[in-house]
């Protein structure tokens, strides 16, 4: 419940910023100590102070902190006012912000069965699954209107649909690969691929060099907005990173997918997303180094075999949780009035 209004708010929610401090890993821990993380880290001092004065003006029932650097001075201001702090791990592992705020918590909620194991033994009880909330409107799209709004009606609906994304600024590993693998990939599927602004201009240069008949299966794009919802309705697999917003989507959507995760996330946290995902066969993934040999192997019996895609489509389903948002809530709302 807001009691005052802050100076500033984001699309009409009040908020207010804190000094923070991201720590920079490295396998050895000498090279920890660099200039940049000492500086960064006495920036956290500050944020905690920052932070706690937001939290004695805004006198909240709950805080919500949901990993990151950024929640680590909102997390202790509320430890210091005795406010309960519900934590939020999107991915299979804790994050580091999230490992050393567990123990000031409430209420833990994870986004999978298989993290539970992963806690400390005397943080465990105080842990909850909820899955990761999705937007509504995920879940609420059509194949149809998807060839309407991309004007996709030269697909040819005899074959699977293949939806390729790196995120809003693409992935020019993603895009790479699978732009030298057009002509194979094109030959077996329809294709969209939403390759970030800066990667059209070098796709389009490679899609002119298509036969036309398989160019007409290639919708090529720089980002895919109100219709995101229909294109995922449409897609039979996706390519895709795997980062925790993909897997929550295409989880509670149930779509087979071939992940690529970006081996500089935190943590290595999507390859772990994606081996999670692939153990229970919802899912291939593709770690280290991935050229179009590897990709054609990941992605050619899935196009080339129905009934291995609704397996894997099955697979999915069973970790997905599009009522994540509802349980989340519950679990905070439950926290607060403690």
């Amino acid at each position: 419940m807001t009691r005052h209004t802050p100076a500033r708010s984001l699309r009409g929610v009040p908020f207010t910023t804190v000094a923070t401090g991201k720590i920079r890993r490295h396998a050895n821990p000498l090279k920890m100590l660099s200039p940049a993380n000492v500086r960064d880290m006495a920036r956290v001092p500050l944020g905690v102070v920052q932070a706690r004065k937001t939290v004695a003006g805004f006198r909240p029932d709950v805080v919500l902190a949901t990993g990151g650097y950024v929640a680590v001075p909102a997390g202790l201001a509320a430890r210091m006012a005795r406010v309960p702090l519900v934590l939020h791990e999107q991915t299979v592992r804790l994050g580091l912000a999230n490992r050393k705020l567990a123990g000031s918590a409430a209420r833990i909620a994870v986004s999978s069965e298989s993290t539970l194991p992963l806690l400390p033994e005397s943080v465990r009880p105080a842990a909850v699954v909820t899955g990761n909330p999705v937007r509504p409107e995920v879940l609420t799209g059509h194949p149809d209107k998807a060839v309407t709004a991309l004007g996709l009606h030269a697909f040819d609906r005899r074959l699977p649909t293949v939806y390729v994304t790196g995120g809003a600024q693409g992935a020019q590993q993603i895009n790479d690969v699978v732009g030298g693998e057009l002509p194979w990939l094109l030959e077996r599927a329809n294709v969209v691929h939403q390759c970030g602004p800066a990667h059209v201009a070098a796709l389009s240069a490679r899609a002119a060099g298509l036969p036309a008949a398989l160019a007409a299966r290639y919708h090529l794009t720089p980002f895919v907005g109100p219709e995101l919802p229909d294109v995922l309705a449409l897609a039979d697999l996706v390519i895709s990173r795997s980062g925790a917003g993909a897997l929550a989507e295409l989880t509670a959507l149930g779509k087979p997918a071939v992940f690529v995760p970006l081996a500089s996330a935190a943590g290595n946290e999507q390859a772990h997303n994606a081996r999670h995902l692939e153990e229970s066969g919802a899912a291939v993934a593709l770690l280290g180094d991935v050229d179009g040999g590897r990709l054609r192997e990941a992605v050619g019996p899935l196009l080339d075999d129905p009934a291995r895609r609704e397996a894997m489509a099955a697979a999915a389903r069973a970790h997905g949780r599009p009522d994540a948002a509802e349980r989340l809530v519950d679990v905070i709302l439950s926290a607060a009035t403690r």
